[in-house]
Formats: structure tokens, sequence, C-alpha cells
């Protein structure tokens, strides 16, 4: 069984945000430390769906659990 390896662009389309270079790193910049107090899925800066899917990602470890523990780390956490 092969995995798929996504990227931080690939998280972000993911979760319907722009995905290029400058846009990733102006929603970083944005929202740096949102995450220090708590997980990555419960910072306040997520819509439901996108917190539901980044919790899921997390819990089940899966083919996005990297990238978004990456963002993760950007942010704050």
């Amino acid at each position: 069984m092969s995995s798929n390896i996504h990227t931080l662009s690939d998280l972000f389309k993911q979760l319907g945000l722009p995905a290029d270079p400058a846009s990733i790193q102006a929603f970083i910049a944005r929202h740096e430390g949102a995450c220090t107090d708590c997980a990555l899925p419960h910072a306040p800066i997520w819509t439901e769906s996108q917190r539901a899917f980044l919790e899921q990602a997390i819990a089940e470890d899966s083919d996005w659990a990297l990238p978004a523990e990456a963002l993760a780390g950007m942010l704050g956490h």
C-alpha cells in the first residue's frame, strides 16, 4: 500500500485556502501564535469543516498529518 506525500501547499488547497507561496506566508504571518495554547484544530482561525478535517488528519495520523504538524509549528504551537 502506497501513501501519498502532501505538501503544505496541498494542505492549504485541501482546506480551501489560497495555496501559492505568498498567500501561505501571509496566512502564517497573520495567524502566527494562533495555536500556542491549543492544538492546531482548535485554533480560532478555522471554519468548522477545516477544524474537523485537521482534527481527523492528526488523530488518524493520515497522509495529511505531516503537513498539518508542520503548519502547527509555523503558527507557534
